[in-house]
């Protein structure tokens, strides 16, 4: 007997009312024997020849409706799981083709150059020949670098290509080649100048070292430029970023006096919300994002003091964040828990909380709200179109 897929688990299969699995369904799909056998409403044909092989997405077959279902779905699940209700908004969607970074695998074998995103749950190169998700500006450089890295890959040898879409440009990061020697350096510069490339680095297993950089590469953040050290973090879409940025000002609101923005980075948010009557103490345990954000907030006169520091090993504890106005968290995926903890101890009327996973979000907004704050509202975002990866913002107010 037919069933009918009613939603979309974690890792993005169909899920029937009985708990069954189905790889590939669609809410509304009907199912027999774990096959999909009538396609229902919210199905759509995948607009990429990769899918569903692509390791890049997993939900291109569902129309806008499903996808912004499964992206709050997320976040509701993981709230319940923790007995918190909330607002939840509706989920802000990033267009096709707008991600501005991206980490692909490369390997040379005896025909050709494979450069793409990994098989799901495998090892194996999916050859990228189109994507939509990248910008253009990103997916245009693959081809000309499969040339280059035909020169400078051992066969069989691992690599890696990382892309970021910067002010200047294009930035590549390449890992797993061998660029030893005046003939590999020349031919380097001249795949970059060839290709307007805004930076090319190189990692032969000390880091990446910048080999082309005609001038200094920025990314601009809320109008303000800031240096971009190669292989940073970047939000995945301007679009995104955006998104993030709007929610994170409307959690702090009007308030007026210093705010903290914990887990920095390249300073997201403290550009974007510093002001004369507010001005941002930004702290960062990367030190090369830290420096980046002092002198790029510096150079545009903005009110941001920024301190190197391992939120991990010494979070902010009550007696420093008591004349704070608001926190600003964006921790990794492993989330904030000590940081939290303090703030459950302490005063700050206002904490904006962006998360890049729900199930670590949801731990510490329970341990928040049992510490004395209200959750308003969550704002989910899905600015890796098409992927089970699912982001959020959220305010947090302190109870009388």
């Amino acid at each position: 007997m037919s069933e009918q897929v009613l939603r979309i688990a974690a890792r993005g299969d169909g899920v029937t009312a009985s708990g069954r699995f189905v790889a590939g369904a669609a809410p509304g799909d009907r199912v027999e024997d774990g096959k999909v056998v009538e396609r229902g409403e919210h199905y759509q044909e995948p607009p990429c020849r990769h899918f569903p092989e692509c390791g890049g997405c997993q939900l291109q077959h569902l129309d806008d409706a499903a996808y912004a279902e499964f992206v709050s779905g997320r976040v509701a699940a993981a709230l319940d799981q923790h007995g918190l209700s909330t607002t939840l908004r509706p989920a802000h969607l990033s267009p096709p083709c707008t991600r501005r970074r991206a980490s692909l695998k490369a390997m040379k074998t005896a025909r050709k150059v494979l450069i793409g995103f990994n098989e799901q749950r495998s090892h194996r190169i999916v050859d990228m020949l189109e994507c939509h998700v990248l910008a253009p500006e990103l997916f245009t450089i693959i081809e000309p670098l499969r040339g280059l890295l035909a020169k400078m890959m051992a066969p069989k040898r691992p690599g890696a290509v990382q892309l970021s879409l910067t002010d200047q440009g294009v930035d590549v990061g390449l890992s797993g080649v061998e660029a030893e020697g005046l003939e590999a350096a020349e031919a380097l510069i001249d795949f970059a100048r060839e290709h307007a490339l805004a930076r090319l680095s190189i990692d032969e297993g000390f880091g990446l070292e910048t080999r082309y950089e005609p001038r200094p590469v920025t990314v601009t953040l809320s109008g303000t430029a800031i240096p971009f050290p190669a292989g940073s973090f970047l939000q995945a879409t301007s679009d995104g970023e955006e998104a993030l940025v709007a929610a994170v000002r409307d959690a702090i609101g009007d308030a007026k006096g210093r705010v903290l923005d914990l887990f920095a980075g390249l300073g997201t948010f403290a550009c974007a919300i510093a002001s004369a009557e507010r001005p941002v103490s930004a702290a960062e345990a990367g030190r090369d994002a830290a420096l980046s954000l002092k002198a790029g907030a510096a150079r545009a006169g903005l009110p941001v003091a920024v301190e190197h520091r391992d939120l991990y090993r010494r979070p902010y504890d009550p007696s420093e964040l008591e004349d704070v106005a608001a926190v600003i968290l964006d921790p990794p995926r492993s989330g904030a828990e000590a940081q939290c903890a303090a703030l459950s101890g302490s005063n700050v009327p206002t904490v904006a909380y962006v998360s890049c996973n729900p199930a670590t979000f949801a731990r510490d907004a329970e341990q928040l709200v049992k510490g004395g704050y209200r959750l308003q509202w969550v704002q989910p975002v899905g600015q890796f179109r098409w992927s089970t990866h699912v982001e959020l913002a959220a305010a947090f107010t302190r109870q009388a």
